[in-house]
């Protein structure tokens, strides 16, 4: 595999900067802080996704290159597999999964398994290779490759571990002390009495003695359970009963209701009926009195008209007398002024009677009138209450309809009603009995006994109850007990099969590590003792892994020595090599190898040993350097090496 185009858009502190890559060596040089780790950083993150998880650190590697400024954080990778496809990725890292090209620019995405948490595993599929084995063997930077002096153990430890089983942090015997010691803390032996294993059997044995105990009690609560349930029952029926005839007598006490108003309106009608007869028997009365008024007033007018009769004619006999006086008079009387004088009698008389006369007429009139009066005030009470009979036969009549049409609403209304409410718990009720009670009389005799059937169920309840709370601690405490045993017995199943797995651990590391040590381990120290010798110009020649004295390298002159007895610098170079060793295997791909500063301790020989190495070794691998210094240029331009420099 080789890189040959990195376009970053937005990573960390570098923005809008392309490097082109060499299919060989390549020199990437800066100085601190111009970004060298954050270009390697950025490959990695191309290939494998930027992950947001702190993963024990400070920052996540999102938190850590997210720009500051602007929105953009992208990039771009181009490379090719040694079958020659090339591929460019494109990746938005706010985005979980990036978009892959084939080398007609067409979209391949879909092409690769995506995992839920790790997303797109494209690289993973074409190289065989995850994140954590790329960044453990083929990128190397100073901090993997330089240890101090008190510390140089750890790096042969981690060799050791390296050659015996494949990982640098493995050790075969750490590992198999650590299942021993995690066998004997976490499940124990037969003679560890308060180790996991044995505390939980014995005190799943005292929990079965205790809940022996207990046992009795499951049936009382039963027995409470049973009695309780018939008895709700019985309550659900007798409340649906009771609810039945509350409805019922609601509908009845309507009707009641509705029939006092009817009764009332039947009141009112009876009342005016009364009213009527006495209006009636006033008329009578009326009538009589007036009757008597008027024959009195007429025989007064009649004995008035008689009299002014009687009257005339005696006038008219006196005028007449008067006349014929006056003639008698006139005939024998010679006094002139006499018969004159005498003459006036005539007039005064006929004034006399006629004054006398029109006040007996004006006496007869006033009396006629009083009458008309008195017949009119007569007339008018006589019609007043004539008047008022016909208002209240009215009314009558209006509440004698009323009075009909409620009574047929009522008994429609109420008869429709009731069917209803039978209809509806038919199903409900029963006791049949209870349906047939109509009559608001029995219904609350029946609501009344219902209701003391229910107060005495319910005082039932209560002391079951009661009983029930005596025995449900008991019952819980079983069940508790019932529940520590289930999980008791599932830790102690566990605790077996953990103990299984731990035996079979231990079983298959031993088998790993003796294939390992009889298959793998001699290639490792093969190809590591051809690398030391190498890097260090003969020096050391043979490297070996023994299970007493643990990494061991024969000198120049035949001898053995153990490798904590190597300077520094030798056991660096010795995990370098160790680590370059091992790329041949790791994939199916000739995978770059990628160093960070990795020479920053080296001295200017022991720099050049390792570049010739590099540079003569592997001939068909891309290399890549991140470098601070000109050393490297200045060894590769003294041996006439090759190699493509960036200046960044």
């Amino acid at each position: 595999m080789k890189i040959h185009k990195l376009k970053i858009n937005a990573y960390g502190k570098i923005k809008d900067k392309e490097i082109e890559l060499d299919d060989h060596i390549n020199v990437i040089h800066g100085q601190n802080e111009t970004g060298k780790s954050t270009i390697l950083n950025f490959i990695v993150n191309m290939l494998y996704g930027i992950s947001k998880n702190k993963n024990g650190k400070e920052y996540s590697d999102f938190e850590k290159y997210k720009p500051w400024e602007g929105e953009d954080f992208s990039g771009k990778i181009e490379y090719a597999l040694d079958n020659k496809e090339a591929f460019e990725v494109f990746r938005d890292f706010k985005k979980k999964n990036p978009q892959i090209f084939n080398e007609k620019k067409e979209d391949i995405s879909k092409q690769f398994n995506i995992d839920k948490s790790k997303g797109n595993e494209f690289f993973y599929e074409q190289t065989k290779m995850d994140e954590k084995l790329f960044l453990s063997t083929i990128v190397v930077n100073q901090e993997q490759v330089k240890l101090e002096k008190s510390e140089q153990n750890i790096l042969i430890q981690k060799i050791a571990n390296l050659v015996g089983t494949g990982d640098d942090n493995v050790s075969y015997k750490r590992a198999i002390d650590r299942i021993n010691r995690r066998q004997l803390e976490e499940i124990g032996t037969e003679r560890s009495r308060e180790k996991p294993l044995n505390r939980l059997l014995r005190e799943n044995q005292n929990l079965e003695e205790e809940k022996l105990k207990l046992e009795k009690y499951k049936n009382t609560k039963y027995e409470i359970e049973e009695n309780k349930k018939n008895i709700l029952e019985k309550l659900s029926n007798l409340e649906t009963e009771l609810e039945y005839l509350n409805k019922v007598k609601k509908i009845l006490e309507e009707e009641k209701i509705e029939n006092e108003k009817i009764k009332i309106k039947e009141n009112i009608k009876n009342e005016n009926n009364q009213k009527i007869n006495v209006n009636k028997k006033e008329i009578s009365d009326i009538e009589n009195k007036n009757k008597k008024i008027l024959e009195k007033n007429n025989e007064k007018i009649n004995t008035l008209i008689k009299n002014k009769n009687k009257l005339k004619n005696k006038l008219i006999i006196v005028f007449i007398i008067l006349i014929l006086i006056n003639i008698l008079i006139f005939v024998f009387v010679k006094n002139t002024i006499f018969k004159y004088i005498f003459l006036l009698t005539l007039p005064m008389d006929l004034i006399f009677s006629i004054l006398f006369l029109k006040n007996k007429k004006n006496k007869i009139k006033i009396l006629e009138k009083e009458n008309k009066k008195e017949e009119e005030k007569i007339n008018n009470e006589k019609n007043n209450y004539l008047n008022e009979n016909k208002i209240i036969e009215k009314n009558n009549n209006e509440l004698e309809n009323e009075i009909n049409e409620l009574k047929n609403n009522l008994n429609t209304k109420i008869n429709l009603e009731i069917e209803k409410i039978k209809n509806n718990y038919l199903n409900k009720i029963k006791n049949n009995e209870i349906i047939k009670i109509n009559q608001l009389y029995y219904i609350n005799e029946e609501i009344e006994k219902i209701q003391k059937e229910l107060n005495r169920i319910n005082i039932k309840l209560h002391e079951l109850d009661f009983e029930k709370e005596n025995v449900e601690p008991k019952i819980d405490n079983l069940m508790k007990i019932e529940e520590e045993i289930v999980d008791n017995n599932e830790k102690i199943v566990n605790l077996k099969k953990l103990e299984k797995s731990m035996n079979l651990a231990k079983n298959l590391l031993e088998k790993a590590y003796e294939k390992m040590k009889n298959t793998v381990t001699p290639k490792f120290t093969e190809n590591l003792s051809k690398n030391i010798d190498e890097i260090t110009n003969g020096k050391y020649t043979n490297v070996m892994v023994q299970d007493d004295n643990g990494l061991v390298v024969e000198l120049e002159n035949g001898n053995y020595v153990e490798a904590n007895r190597l300077s520094v610098g030798t056991i660096d170079q010795l995990y370098l090599s160790l680590r370059l060793s091992m790329t041949e295997d790791l994939s199916k791909e000739k995978m770059p190898i990628m160093l960070d500063e990795a020479f920053a301790y080296y001295d200017t020989k022991r720099l050049e040993n390792i570049l010739k190495y590099l540079a003569n070794t592997y001939p068909d691998r891309q290399i890549i350097l991140f470098t601070c210094t000109e050393r490297e240029k200045n060894i590769f331009n003294e041996c006439n090496i090759p190699y493509h420099f960036i200046e960044l």
